[in-house]
């Protein structure tokens, strides 16, 4: 996890006015905190645990959350089409959350298969708590595949799209 995630989490924490979230994965550990006394504001804790006490820990982790709403968790499509992948930049889920393609039900999509797209595009929106987060492009390339249909829960780190950066 990269310090632009752990940043983009506190924000969402922050916004959704959960008091404490705790998330375990590999060999990190974040519990995010926020306070309504005097010294209210984010207290953030990282330490390393070890990867079998990670392994153990880590379905704790997803009722952690007080306000996240129980999903059953999607099928991961792309695991069974394992096809010439390895040079396809895969873009993932930042946040736990309802997928969407288009900003609004009438509204066009933002990305197509086989539409260029450039770094810093809008890809879709996932809805976490009311809140609608932009989900961009970190590459630019073309668009091979949505992995994730329209309206559906997602997970963090579940892979969405797949682009060519060729």
């Amino acid at each position: 996890m990269d310090l632009k995630e752990i940043q983009n989490l506190i924000k969402f924490v922050a916004k959704s006015g959960a008091s404490e979230v705790s998330l375990e994965m590999d060999d990190v550990k974040i519990t995010i905190k926020t306070g309504d006394d005097k010294n209210a504001g984010e207290t953030t804790i990282v330490q390393q645990i070890p990867p079998v006490m990670a392994a153990q820990a880590l379905p704790a982790a997803i009722p952690a959350a007080p306000d996240a709403v129980a999903a059953p968790p999607a099928a991961a499509p792309s695991a069974p089409a394992e096809e010439k992948t390895d040079n396809f930049i895969t873009v993932k889920s930042p946040i736990i959350g309802t997928f969407y393609r288009k900003p609004s039900p009438d509204k066009p999509v933002f990305a197509e298969v086989g539409q260029q797209v450039g770094e810093g595009d809008v890809l879709c929106v996932i809805e976490a708590m009311k809140l609608f987060n932009e989900i961009e492009s970190e590459v630019s390339g073309k668009i091979v595949k949505v992995l994730v249909d329209d309206g559906t829960p997602v997970e963090f780190d579940q892979p969405l799209f797949l682009i060519d950066p060729a």
